[in-house]
């Protein structure tokens, strides 16, 4: 009984990001067929078609695209600052025992990517990618995991989980720290101000959602308009959000029994309406049921079936519609680098520093994880989507390199999931489990 509580919100987790990971292959080929169809002229109006407001002292007009990139993606990360709080506190990442097997596959599959990115990259106009092989895309490596259903065991679906969300963190700073550029540090430090308001209202436990909202969009525009990437702010203001309840489940489930019990009796006649009375009540019970949920497990719950279905197949849409015409030129060899820095990179970053750490007994493996199981996962791990495709868009301004780099990753994510899939699958037929 135990095992199924604790089994089944991850088993509805999984589930999501694979259905996401679906959607967004789907989004990825419409996008692409879109973008080389007779209607291509379209799908570029679209996307560069501007929206904003102006007025004598302020003007905030960015292309749809931008929007996307921009605002809609501020979303993803607030997501991804909820977990990443959630997991340190309460999750797998909470202790150093539980932590250092998934930091030390994290570590492995940003670091080797990158040096074998610089190692391949001979062109200096295109170093500014070297970020771009360093993600890991949960949602897809988690659908492609999925596939092989009971032939792996969820404890792999946990470990990939967990270092794909540190991995997550060293995007998040790899991009606050080297892909802002002009920082205006006046409006920085009044973004930071509003923050730290936040983070004291959450350490005397009070929250408000519209509060947070409001001084949430403030946050988002000083961000925007510093030179400190907007989607920055996102994870910021998540680490602001409490994770405590305001009231214990005892307290709660003691309340809601008195107020159930007044509700039954209170009815008066046998009219089809509720009395005061019971309003009342019903508005008391909305108000407990309100201070006994954690605001950050709230928040997550509902903003991840958002994020999976809604916003990053969007981002998908908008980036992924690639032009094969007779005009495109690529890089070739920036392709190059990145698909095998995701490719190579990721297989024997993730692979090889998880078994350092075990060596070097920092680390253990976790059960039901064995040496090529992680192999298999490490494969996996080189689907770098979404982040992936964030990143190339920060660091290329240049149209040629900026399709390169997504040629790349594409192609390198299109090799990782298919390798990764067919080992852990012959795997799987003998012993891919420990």
């Amino acid at each position: 009984m135990i095992e199924r509580i604790l089994v089944t919100p991850f088993q509805k987790f999984v589930k999501i990001e694979s259905l996401s990971g679906i959607l967004l292959f789907g989004a990825t080929i419409f996008a692409l067929i879109w973008a080389n169809s007779p209607f291509a002229h379209l799908y570029e109006s679209l996307w560069d078609y501007k929206l904003g407001i102006t007025t004598e002292s302020f003007s905030l007009n960015k292309p749809l695209i931008l929007w996307v990139n921009d605002g809609l993606m501020t979303i993803f990360f607030f997501l991804i600052g909820l977990e990443i709080k959630r997991e340190l506190i309460i999750g797998e990442l909470n202790s150093v025992r539980k932590a250092a097997f998934p930091f030390f596959a994290a570590i492995g599959g940003m670091l080797v990517p990158v040096g074998l990115f610089v190692l391949l990259n001979n062109n200096p106009e295109t170093l500014a990618g070297w970020g771009i092989p360093m993600a890991t895309d949960i949602a897809f490596s988690l659908a492609i995991l999925n596939l092989l259903g009971k032939r792996v065991p969820i404890s792999l679906k946990v470990f990939l989980t967990a270092f794909a969300i540190v991995d997550d963190l060293g995007a998040v700073l790899v991009i606050a720290l080297f892909y802002s550029t002009g920082i205006k540090w006046a409006l920085l430090a009044y973004a930071m101000g509003l923050v730290g308001i936040l983070f004291a209202l959450s350490y005397w436990r009070l929250y408000s959602k519209y509060l947070y909202l409001i001084v949430g969009i403030v946050v988002w525009v000083l961000f925007l308009k510093s030179g400190i990437h907007p989607t920055i702010a996102g994870v910021l203001l998540a680490l602001t959000i409490p994770i405590r309840q305001r009231i214990g489940v005892q307290a709660y489930t003691r309340k809601v029994s008195s107020i159930i019990e007044g509700f039954e009796f209170s009815k008066k006649g046998e009219a089809p309406i509720l009395s005061s009375n019971q309003i009342e009540q019903l508005d008391d019970l909305e108000g407990w049921t309100t201070a006994v949920q954690s605001p950050l497990q709230h928040l997550e719950h509902r903003l991840h079936n958002w994020v999976a279905y809604l916003v990053m197949p969007i981002f998908a849409l908008a980036n992924a519609g690639i032009s094969f015409g007779e005009n495109m030129h690529l890089d070739y060899a920036l392709i190059a680098s990145i698909a095998i820095g995701l490719f190579v990179g990721k297989g024997i970053g993730v692979s090889l520093f998880s078994i350092l750490g075990v060596k070097l007994k920092l680390a253990a493996f976790p059960e039901g994880v064995n040496y090529k199981s992680l192999i298999g996962v490490a494969l996996l791990a080189g689907v770098g989507f979404t982040m992936s495709i964030f990143i190339s868009n920060l660091a290329f301004v240049n149209s040629v390199f900026e399709d390169s780099a997504k040629v790349g990753i594409l192609l390198g994510s299109l090799v990782s999931g298919i390798v990764g899939y067919v080992f852990l699958y012959m795997c799987s037929k003998k012993d891919c489990s420990a």
